[in-house]
């Protein structure tokens, strides 16, 4: 506002005029204002060159009603500027003051972690190791050493991980992590993860500023800087630190409305058609309040990073409308909060196809966010610090020893999707056993589960692997070595229990015979 009116009143060229036989100095037609001003916004970089003449006009309108112009007889205050050659002039001073420059601040760049080098500081000794659970095998060989039995190891050094293997590493265990809370067996039933963008997900985790919003790789995408301006100035009202409000009746409702028609114009919602299905969903978590929370949170993160800073900048501005009480009401007849979520709703949350309840979701949705924002639109901690853990685990020295098949390498866990019945035999026939066997043994060997357990589980893979079961248990002798039979004991009977003690002598009838 302030900073076009500077640059109307000093760049507007002004020349002496006629009307009805009278002559003007310094005054312009309303035409020739139209003209000018519409190419200074389009020039701008704060507007660009999507401004509308008919825009323009409507500048001019409230310039004319704030005085920032007035026609030639001295009069103002009424919107009733016309792009025609009506005359108008410049009053001798600005109703407005310029604001106060920006100080200048230097751009912080996000590096991305560089899971090749330690932190400054830190040693080798002090990095802490995940516990492993390790087999009977590994056991054996991990302890032997303190017998004095060292079996022949070597040094495994892996190979480097690329920016594209922790991209897929990201989205592995963020999906994983996500069918785990949502309680699903296949995410195929919500989501298309093939259209899940990998990048997205790592830009989002660590490109963001201090407050956590992203930081935009391509500039633009960024929201323009007038609607930037609009949304600052309503969720920081009455005060604002780069600029002086003007204080005519009816501004805030003229903000909001331009914020409204922004946002109601996008072709698709910010948490796209897409997430549809994943967000409705999390809706049925509702009651679980930590659980949604951490859903969202995995949610928002496959968001493109446009989307997910438009979502951030908007809610969080929603949020600060409705609990501000110092902003004039923006509606006569609806509460602010419910404001807020009828204008904006549609915008954040709805299906591709047109489905009855789609509003009801989306007010649902909307509601919370408003209410739980600042949790929601922030990194998961315990997800971030786990996938670092792992990412740096992947790339330090393992011990393997010789002999042994498997180490103590950590994989990330994969989400399922389903597969046809005909993938799944082709897999099964012609898939390598030898993991299967591995895990054969695994179950045969952990000593952890009750007997019950384990001949359960052991029945469970001799119905679904047949082949393989029979290779480790060629003959019913082979199973029963797993339970021996513990061979019950009798007591030892004591001598004195076969003496008994003294009885009288009884006459008996075999006796008398």
């Amino acid at each position: 506002w302030n900073e076009i009116i500077e640059l109307f009143r000093s760049g507007m060229p002004l020349r002496k005029h006629r009307c009805r036989f009278k002559s003007y100095e310094r005054c312009f037609k309303a035409s020739e204002a139209v003209d000018w001003l519409h190419e200074l916004l389009g020039c701008n970089q704060n507007f660009g060159p999507e401004v509308t003449r008919n825009q323009t006009v409507k500048l001019l309108k409230k310039f004319l009603k704030n005085h920032v112009i007035e026609d030639i007889k001295g009069r103002w205050g009424k919107e009733d500027f016309q792009d025609d050659g009506h005359l108008y002039r410049f009053p001798p001073s600005s109703p407005l003051k310029p604001y106060p420059k920006k100080p200048s601040c230097t751009k912080e760049v996000i590096k991305f972690p560089d899971w090749n080098e330690p932190k400054g500081g830190t040693s080798q000794e002090h990095i802490l190791v995940k516990s492993v659970t390790m087999n009977s095998e590994m056991w054996y060989k991990r302890h032997s050493i303190a017998i004095g039995e060292v079996p022949a190891c070597k040094l495994v050094y892996r190979r480097q991980l690329t920016q594209a293997n922790v991209e897929e590493i990201w989205k592995s265990i963020t999906l994983s992590r996500l069918q785990k809370i949502l309680g699903l067996d296949c995410l195929d039933e919500v989501l298309d993860t093939k259209l899940v963008n990998s990048k997205h997900i790592v830009q989002n985790a660590y490109n963001v500023n201090k407050q956590g919003i992203v930081i935009l790789e391509d500039k633009s995408k960024e929201l323009p800087h007038w609607i930037l301006s609009a949304m600052k100035c309503l969720a920081n009202w009455p005060s604002c630190s780069d600029l002086k409000q003007p204080t005519y009746s009816g501004f805030e409702r003229d903000v909001f409305k331009t914020i409204a028609d922004y946002f109601g114009q996008m072709k698709e919602p910010l948490l796209t058609f897409h997430l549809f299905d994943v967000f409705v969903s999390v809706l049925g978590l509702l009651q679980k309040h930590s659980k949604v929370i951490e859903a969202l949170q995995i949610s928002c993160l496959l968001l493109p990073p446009e989307n997910r800073k438009k979502l951030q900048l908007l809610v969080r501005m929603m949020a600060r409308i409705s609990s501000n009480k110092d902003l004039p009401p923006l509606s006569e007849s609806v509460r602010t909060k419910t404001l807020m979520v009828q204008a904006f709703s549609r915008c954040i949350l709805c299906s591709k196809e047109e489905i009855d309840l789609d509003e009801l979701l989306a007010a649902k949705l909307v509601s919370f966010l408003m209410d739980n924002y600042q949790e929601i639109l922030n990194i998961p901690s315990s997800l971030k610090a786990s996938i670092e853990q792992h990412v740096v685990h992947l790339q330090r020295v393992q011990i393997k020893y010789a002999g042994a098949d498997t180490d103590a390498t950590f994989y990330a866990p994969s989400f399922y999707h389903q597969i046809s019945t005909d993938e799944f035999e082709s897999q099964r026939a012609n898939g390598s056993q030898e993991p299967l066997a591995a895990l054969l043994e695994e179950i045969a060997m952990n000593k952890e589960i009750s007997v019950k357990d384990k001949k359960k589980k052991l029945k469970q893979f001799q119905k679904s692997y047949p082949e393989v079961y029979r290779i480790r248990f060629p003959t019913p002798e082979a199973e029963a070595l797993l339970f021996p039979e513990k061979n019950k004991q009798k007591p030892p009977i004591l001598m004195w229990a076969l003496k008994k003690p003294f009885q009288p002598f009884h006459r008996t009838r075999s006796f008398r015979m």
